[in-house]
């Protein structure tokens, strides 16, 4: 794959600099292309519901999202879901293991935006590919008998992808956003609210509380018209704690702390943690250490701790875009290796199994 292509200016190729523009298909027109059938529409449906389930405490199993940062190379993430597939099938009796899909980058100033919008990782923006390239790959993931998972970051880009989905994050700097809050307002699976990039909860519980609410808004149809979109707030909303700049904030002080923010405000305590970004210092083999300081709580009786998710990759580490990559490596951020992955679950697993009995 070509990746060292830097893309021109926007003025450079429109010197007036008036917007230029490329029709995309409409969501309706790719799912009619790449359809979900019966049988995956009943698997989608039921493993939102166990979901859910978890959520509310009715399943005490650990709701576990895992897989790569991003998904840049469809071959490599279909081999980690094969192996993820068949992980799952042994640890289902304590965790339900959902494959991480994600296909949008969010960036703070300009980079690789993710398979969705650059699928040939060279700066052409084939976006009409992307989302194709995208809706593929979950489906196939769905076959294997997983649970799909991504952040969605674009909402245009979500029409394309939602009925594939069992549950959503909405990540750290767009929790804030009230156009995020009032799209998942309408999603029909769970969606997790991740805290502010400062490490605060506040951002994150407002947008769960307007998200449960009905909201009218600006959006574009499965037609791809502009439209106005009515809601009815969705109730399986959570919070997902990823630190924050002044450092991590799964430990249990934190966790004690946020508890009483939530039963302050009368918001379910339903809390996954990111064992990434700012809880591991941005070390991804230091995602275990937190993985197990979790599980240990959970395990001493808070069962508000209902998931955690997991950066994994085939491979340890992360590499720049360049001409030659390395197979199965993340080019966004570091990933825990898949066979350090299946180690930590397994014993995690059993940890849970001995906890269970005694």
């Amino acid at each position: 794959m070509n990746s060292s292509v830097t893309a021109l200016p926007l003025s450079t190729l429109n010197p007036a600099n008036e917007a230029l523009t490329q029709r995309l298909p409409s969501s309706l027109q790719l799912k009619q292309q790449l359809p979900l059938d019966t049988a995956l529409s009943l698997q989608v449906a039921h493993h939102r519901q166990a979901i859910r389930a978890i959520l509310n405490g009715e399943d005490q199993r650990l709701l576990i999202v895992v897989g790569p940062c991003s998904i840049h190379d469809p071959q490599s993430a279909l081999e980690y879901a094969g192996k993820l597939a068949r992980l799952a099938d042994h640890v289902s009796d304590e965790m339900l293991l959902v494959m991480r899909a994600y296909v949008e980058k969010p960036r703070t100033t300009v980079g690789w935006k993710g398979l969705a919008y650059d699928p040939h990782l060279d700066g052409s923006d084939d976006m009409a590919a992307g989302l194709t390239l995208s809706r593929e790959l979950m489906l196939e993931m769905i076959r294997l008998g997983l649970p799909v998972a991504t952040e969605l970051l674009q909402p245009m880009a979500a029409g394309y992808f939602d009925d594939l989905l069992s549950w959503v994050a909405i990540g750290a700097r767009t929790t804030e956003s009230q156009i995020h809050r009032e799209m998942a307002s309408g999603l029909g699976m769970p969606v997790g609210f991740k805290n502010g990039t400062d490490g605060g909860v506040a951002i994150a519980v407002d947008a769960m509380r307007s998200a449960a609410h009905p909201h009218r808004h600006f959006g574009v149809d499965s037609q791809g018209h502009p439209a106005i979109i009515t809601t009815s707030g969705n109730p399986d909303t959570h919070l997902v704690l990823r630190g924050g700049h002044r450092g991590p904030n799964y430990d249990a002080a934190s966790v004690a702390r946020i508890h009483g923010e939530l039963n302050r405000l009368k918001i379910p305590g339903r809390i996954m943690v990111d064992c990434s970004h700012a809880n591991s210092g941005k070390d991804p083999l230091r995602q275990p250490e937190v993985f197990n300081d979790v599980l240990e709580q959970r395990l001493q009786g808070d069962c508000t701790l209902v998931g955690m998710m997991i950066e994994s990759h085939l491979f340890e580490g992360c590499q720049p875009l360049s001409e030659s990559l390395r197979y199965g490596v993340s080019v966004t951020d570091g990933c825990l290796g898949f066979s350090a992955t299946e180690r930590l679950l397994l014993a995690s697993a059993e940890r849970l199994r001995k906890g269970s009995l005694s």
